[in-house]
């Protein structure tokens, strides 16, 4: 396993870190056993950096990861979220007043079963709260050795340059894929610029960049990507088809068109380290051997070449609305 070093904390984690949202009810059904099997597997292989938050299944999935890591806890480096209130899959809101902050961060510990969390970060920007509040009880929390470092996620770089201010972010999260590249505008040379690490999530286009969906594909009603635009009619049909060109140069290294997704996210810097979802151990050593595949500039521009092609939003408008641009 290779290591990176994220923000001026230099948290040190896998080059690739694992997403733990799809253990629980993300998408479609979920199966414990093996995901505690794969977080098992994980450990042993090197990968230290799991990701979670205090709405992934109403909770149930940062219990999930604290049970996996039951005696083990010294191994891992834990970054789970808080913001969001309500219904992940139905209405959800946003709440990051200081004083609900400090109440989510001690629910998020118990369902952990540890006493510290490594990485915190803001899931959302409350609209109502200027994040300096925000990242001001974050500070208070670090003081009270409830957490380690701080970081966001899906803010604008305004919103990021602000809450550095306060307090040092280590780590930015939002999605960043093949498919979707709106952070490398301002957002990425902004991480390099004040050295906070981007952690991508959804690194595979939640799914789209494994070639396991196609277009007989049918979503069940409580897989978050049945409410997306990119996974819905044409631009469904259209997204799918650009995936061609992947897998000629997959084919040619003798590679899978996930592992062509991951090496290419892993040249965009040392300060990046995605977090693919995993839920089973086959994808997990799969997706490990991307850290060891180089791509050469001339096929770094062929892939770099099929983002602006992407039809449709990456979120379903209840969701969209929580995103800064």
């Amino acid at each position: 396993m290779e290591y990176r070093k994220l923000g001026k904390a230099k948290l040190k984690v896998s080059a690739l870190g694992l997403g733990c949202w799809g253990m629980s009810d993300a998408y479609g059904k979920s199966d414990p056993a093996e995901a505690m099997t794969t977080i098992h597997k994980a450990l042993d292989k090197g990968v230290n950096f799991f990701d979670t938050a205090d709405i992934y299944g109403g909770g149930e999935n940062e219990k999930l990861l604290g049970r996996a890591l039951q005696g083990k806890r010294q191994r891992a480096v834990i970054a789970t979220k808080f913001g969001f209130v309500g219904n992940e899959h139905g209405s959800p809101g946003v709440n990051c007043r200081p004083d609900y902050v400090k109440e989510a961060c001690d629910k998020s510990l118990k369902r952990l079963g540890t006493d510290y969390i490594d990485l915190y970060l803001q899931h959302r920007q409350d609209p109502e709260i200027p994040v300096e509040e925000t990242m001001g009880a974050v500070s208070d929390l670090v003081s009270a050795g409830k957490i380690l470092c701080a970081g966001l996620s899906e803010v604008s770089a305004d919103t990021l340059k602000r809450a550095n201010t306060i307090f040092p972010i280590t780590a930015l999260q939002s999605e960043y894929s093949l498919f979707t590249r709106g952070v490398e505008e301002t957002i990425l040379p902004l991480c390099n610029d004040l050295e906070i690490g981007f952690v991508p999530f959804s690194p595979l286009g939640r799914g789209v960049l494994t070639g396991q969906i196609t277009k007989e594909t049918i979503f069940e009603k409580n897989d978050y990507r049945a409410s997306l635009p990119r996974f819905q009619k044409d631009n469904f049909s259209k997204n799918l088809d650009l995936l061609k060109s992947i897998q000629c140069l997959a084919r040619e290294k003798n590679v899978s068109l996930s592992q062509i997704a991951l090496a290419w996210l892993l040249s965009r810097g040392e300060y990046i380290v995605p977090i693919p979802g995993m839920k089973t151990r086959t994808y997990l050593e799969e997706n490990i051997r991307s850290i060891k595949i180089q791509l050469s500039a001339k096929e770094i521009g062929l892939l770099d070449r099929l983002g602006p092609k992407v039809q449709g939003q990456r979120h379903n408008p209840v969701n969209l609305k929580f995103v800064q641009s």
